[in-house]
């Protein structure tokens, strides 16, 4: 069978490489038929940082499928079960292979109503978001928070589960259709309110979010923050321009409040820090791929899973609609995931 893989080097290329499976299944692990697979940029630097060296890195991780055979001590799954999970960070098969093997400490059962699609594409997004929202910023009812570029993948789970936990939202937009989208986003159950309290454009430039966060909370700033990336002075290209300032990310949030940053090499200046220190405000790095990194919150980590999949089910978590596409086109595709042309893709088996 065949499997998409990642030749490393100044400029990474993507390959189809033929790949078998060993006859004997180990004792924890599932085998499982891929029907759909999820493709999101590569962090070779991650990679390399916690010492993962290879000729072919295996892309794809986030996987839907259904179960073939389970390895002796398996407990949780049965041959025939619809799983959706993760694979972790040493993987050693291509979430694009038709059959994978995989731990089932990384799968959960997926609901009937929820499609493999919606699943596999989703998945990395909403994790990211309950992560950032439960883990980072303990949540809670009556809160405010602000998310940034909230009509991305990321931002509108993140409205979408704020809001489902009672959270007033502020969002910022980055055109005039995404403007129009958030102003019109509305909860699938239940009261047909809007779902963001207040959507502040930004694509005429950044400086309104201060002025107009401070009018939204009566000048107190936000709890949270939940930022899409942040700009630094040196950076000037066009997609750059609609990011906040560190600065004024600080800036909105209220006391006691709390940032959570996806920019992997943030630095704050001392103002900075004295400003985050008068609000006994503080700040905290978005990453993901510690929960398969390290075994040491499995079970929490499948709780968040489970309970991820069961309010996409629900209707609660509504991702943006995905167009599948074909095997044959995943390499192509992926090059312009990985050079963010495209944000991500879905790939159906």
């Amino acid at each position: 069978m065949k499997g998409l893989y990642c030749r490393a080097g100044a400029e990474p290329k993507f390959v189809i490489q033929e790949t078998s499976l060993p006859e004997v299944l180990g004792s924890h692990l599932v085998r499982v038929q891929v029907k759909a697979c999820g493709l999101s940029p590569l962090d070779l630097k991650l990679l390399d940082d916690v010492g993962i060296k290879r000729d072919l890195i295996p892309v794809g991780r986030e996987v839907a499928g259904v179960v073939l055979r389970v390895g002796a001590k398996v407990s949780f799954f049965q041959p025939e079960d619809e799983v959706v999970g993760i694979l972790p960070l040493d993987s050693p098969c291509s979430g694009l292979c038709d059959v994978i093997d995989i731990d089932e400490h990384y799968l959960v059962q997926k609901p009937e109503k929820l499609s493999s699609v919606c699943a596999a594409g989703a998945l990395r997004d909403a994790l990211c978001a309950h992560t950032a929202l439960h883990t980072h910023a303990r949540v809670a009812a009556g809160h405010t928070l602000l998310v940034l570029d909230g009509a991305s993948s990321f931002g509108l789970m993140c409205i979408q589960l704020a809001c489902y936990h009672g959270v007033k939202v502020f969002t910022t937009s980055h055109s005039p259709q995404q403007h129009t989208f958030l102003e019109q986003l509305r909860p699938s159950v239940g009261v047909q309110d809007p779902l963001v309290a207040k959507v502040i454009p930004v694509f005429n430039g950044p400086s309104d979010l201060l002025p107009a966060v401070l009018e939204e909370t009566g000048g107190l700033g936000v709890d949270i923050v939940v930022d899409s990336g942040v700009r630094l002075q040196e950076e000037e290209s066009e997609e750059a321009k609609l990011l906040p300032h560190k600065h004024d990310i600080i800036s909105v949030l209220g006391v006691g409040g709390h940032w959570v940053t996806t920019h992997k090499d943030l630095q704050l200046d001392p103002p900075d820090c004295r400003l985050l220190y008068l609000k006994s405000a503080s700040m905290s790095f978005l990453n993901h791929e510690v929960w398969t990194a390290s075994s040491a919150q499995q079970g929490r980590y499948l709780h968040i899973l489970k309970d991820i999949v069961e309010k996409m089910s629900a209707g609660v978590l509504r991702p943006q609609p995905e167009e599948a596409v074909p095997l044959y086109e995943a390499t192509v595709i992926m090059e312009s995931v990985q050079r963010h042309q495209k944000k991500k893709a879905v790939v159906q088996l």
